[in-house]
């Protein structure tokens, strides 16, 4: 442990209610609490070695504490408990990853193996996550490509028997993980394997906290000005609770997809980042999944000459509106007035009827529409 051991969960959770940054909230405190004991648990539990009487592989199940998995709705606050869960957590070998980041580690390091090592390179890499992850925390845990749920028994089958704790939120349960994916039934025995291994908890909150900062505040800002900047910097604060949030990476199709700024489940780009780019539907669609909110800054008004740009757009706000994805923007004009001339500016009508309902409290209070299996 440290000299200096971080605050109690349960300590900061306090402080954020007494501060106002929270407002009390019964299935956040049942969270809390089972969250707090997680933590005490981690912190006393000593992982047996190779040199142990009981086989690294083999020890009994009940010395190693079970982990947590929460799973609810946009807005409960799963990633702030994680946040605050995570960095109570007084010990060194932890790790906090977005379960699609993991993921493409995994099949570098698989992949790596094959050519290297001898074996099975799925335990190879288990062993190797292991020598220095004692606690692993999935942020979004869903599954939805056949090659991790291929993967995920034997990886994980691995990992448990290494003693590693496992923290995991997810909008779906358990039983629904990769739900209607192809050969699902050689998925199964990893849910079993999961549900013996974690504790479930449902965040069955009773207000959805992006809709109680959001709900009200214009969402569509213009022209492209200093007010419009501080006004969307202040939702950002107000929903995120930081000035700036950290980047991250998004694994799309084998490849990784840079944010430049995430917290709390939001994400924040400028134009330029999402539509000036070479980037399609695969990565909009991926930033639909992994965000309840994303944040875009300085639109401009396009003429002919942006028909890329245009296209690139419209299929961004495609992806956000069929997900029923949170949409803040600054931009040059109204929607209307931001692409009346050129390839697509018939389709583009669509897209200013979708922005305009996309700034409505009616839109954000539907909640999310993709599911996450």
């Amino acid at each position: 442990m440290s000299p200096n051991p971080p605050a109690e969960l349960r300590e900061r959770y306090r402080e954020m209610l007494q501060s106002g940054a929270l407002r009390p909230d019964p299935a956040q405190a049942m969270a809390v609490e089972k969250l707090q004991l997680l933590a005490n648990r981690i912190a006393r539990y000593r992982r047996p070695t190779r040199t142990d009487p009981l086989s690294f592989f083999t020890r009994k199940r009940g010395e190693v504490p079970y982990g947590l998995y929460i799973f609810g709705g946009v807005g409960g606050g799963k990633t702030m408990l994680m946040d605050l869960f995570f960095d109570s957590v007084d010990i060194r070998e932890k790790r906090r990853d977005h379960f699609h980041a993991f993921m493409a580690e995994v099949h570098e390091r698989a992949a790596h193996f094959r050519k290297t090592a001898k074996g099975d390179p799925i335990e190879q890499v288990a062993k190797e996550i292991a020598k220095d992850t004692r606690l692993l925390c999935f942020d979004e845990f869903h599954v939805t490509d056949i090659a991790d749920a291929m993967i995920l028994g034997r990886l994980f089958n691995v990992l448990f028997e290494t003693g590693l704790v496992l923290v995991a939120t997810s909008n779906v349960p358990p039983r629904d993980l990769y739900k209607d994916g192809l050969n699902r039934n050689l998925f199964e025995p990893f849910i079993a394997e999961l549900e013996q291994r974690v504790e479930v908890l449902e965040l069955s909150s009773a207000r959805d906290y992006r809709l109680e900062k959001l709900s009200g505040s214009p969402l569509y800002f213009y022209p492209l000005d200093e007010d419009a900047r501080a006004r969307i910097e202040a939702l950002w604060i107000s929903l995120t609770g930081t000035e700036r949030g950290e980047p991250r990476e998004i694994a799309v199709a084998g490849r990784c997809l840079d944010v430049p700024e995430a917290a709390m489940g939001a994400a924040r780009f400028t134009f330029a980042d999402l539509c000036e780019q070479p980037l399609g539907a695969n990565d909009y669609l991926a930033l639909a999944r992994d965000f309840h909110t994303i944040f875009v800054e300085g639109v401009p008004v396009m003429g002919p000459e942006k028909r890329n740009e245009a296209r690139r757009f419209i299929t961004l706000i495609d992806a956000l509106y069929d997900a029923g994805t949170g949409l803040i923007m600054t931009a040059d004009a109204e929607p209307e007035a931001l692409y009346e001339a050129g390839d697509g500016a018939l389709l583009f009508e669509r897209t200013v009827s979708r922005l305009m309902e996309m700034r409505t409290s009616d839109y954000l209070s539907r909640g999310r529409r993709l599911t996450h299996s």
